[in-house]
């Protein structure tokens, strides 16, 4: 059956749906694309995937390299495998009508079948997307693990860190789209608020948003990231691990 939207849509539901929709592709393009003065934790780390494969040329044997790549395509696999089972469990309560009519008097929720149905379909519309990039990303870090295969084990030949630049690359793509998968995962969690009501969802939506600027922009994993200075000079020369400042030395 099709949804009539302008009968299930109140203007106060679309102006809550439209501000999910553009914190969803704002805070992306934020994270992605920040100022130049204020860099993110995702433009932090390519830096870090780009020394991380100039460093593995010369790494033998590379064991953690694999392990780390590995860990990566495991993560995205569990998420993806995550976000099918949130997709078949939506299906499922949009075909049942009699058990969203169920749901709607057992949450003595102020809406109707059909109004819970839409609210349904926003959520699995955004799970969806995460699954896309979710399977994706894991298949770009089975590209960087062979690029990283093809990288020669030797400093000295020509091809070693063209090869590694690459992979550094694919891997900072890889990266990206599953930061988009989780920001997804954490919108559509902003998108159950509406179950609740338009007011809910632009509480849930501010919330989420705040959320992800703050790991992004002002978290103590970002300022670890930019500055190590900032951190306690024990942590940075552990006592028997090289040499330390005048100032620690027993």
């Amino acid at each position: 059956m099709l949804i009539n939207l302008s009968a299930a849509l109140m203007p106060l539901d679309l102006l809550a749906v439209s501000l999910l929709l553009l914190a969803w592709a704002g805070t992306g393009y934020l994270c992605e694309n920040p100022p130049s003065g204020r860099p993110s934790v995702s433009v932090l780390m390519k830096d870090h995937r780009r020394t991380w494969m100039r460093e593995m040329v010369s790494r033998s044997p590379r064991i953690f390299d694999a392990s780390v790549i590995d860990s990566l395509r495991r993560g995205t696999a569990f998420f993806a495998s995550g976000s099918m089972i949130a997709i078949g469990g939506g299906m499922a309560l949009i075909g049942n009508r009699d058990r969203l009519e169920t749901l709607v008097e057992d949450l003595t929720l102020a809406t109707d079948a059909v109004r819970l149905e839409l609210r349904v379909i926003l959520v699995l519309f955004i799970v969806a997307n995460a699954f896309l990039k979710f399977v994706w990303a894991h298949r770009v870090f089975g590209y960087c693990a062979i690029l990283m295969a093809a990288v020669p084990n030797d400093p000295e030949d020509a091809r070693a860190y063209p090869l590694a630049a690459q992979a550094a690359e694919v891997n900072i793509n890889a990266a990206r789209n599953f930061n988009s998968g989780l920001r997804a995962v954490f919108f559509a969690l902003a998108a159950i608020g509406w179950l609740l009501g338009p007011v809910a969802l632009i509480l849930t939506t501010l919330a989420t948003s705040f959320a992800i600027l703050r790991a992004e922009f002002l978290s103590g994993t970002r300022a670890a990231i930019l500055d190590p200075s900032g951190l306690d000079p024990r942590l940075l020369y552990p006592p028997g691990f090289g040499p330390r400042p005048p100032d620690l030395r027993d």
